[in-house]
């Protein structure tokens, strides 16, 4: 079977003729695999709460901010607020009150980190 006119099966002139080089008209209609998409590498939005009122300043650490304190914002009632984006499974984090590092009491749990500190513990899903 002859293929169609060179002219006419190429979309742009800088595309290969990957028919006629092949040989089968399905390597005209090839569509290139990108990355898949994944619910577990979807980050949501998680908000963290620390009941701090007498504190001047508090910040959040975890794995998910390579342990690098981010500033939370202090609210009217004392509580301390900081919205994450975080992606599904288990996160690993603290507060740092006045820079003392502080468990949550509203954790999913309690494990340790690669220092072997105590660490709360957020599972996403």
């Amino acid at each position: 079977m002859k293929l169609l006119n060179h002219d006419l099966t190429r979309r742009r002139t800088d595309q290969p003729d990957t028919a006629s080089e092949t040989g089968s008209l399905d390597a005209l209609f090839e569509i290139p695999i990108g990355p898949r998409y994944s619910a577990k590498e979807m980050a949501k939005p998680i908000h963290f709460f620390c009941d701090a009122p007498g504190a001047r300043s508090v910040h959040l650490t975890g794995d998910f901010s390579e342990w690098n304190p981010l500033p939370m914002e202090r609210q009217m009632d004392g509580w301390w607020f900081l919205e994450v984006p975080l992606t599904h499974g288990h996160h690993q984090y603290q507060f740092l009150v006045d820079g003392q590092p502080t468990l949550d009491p509203r954790a999913t749990g309690v494990g340790r980190n690669d220092r072997n500190q105590l660490v709360s513990l957020i599972a996403v899903s």
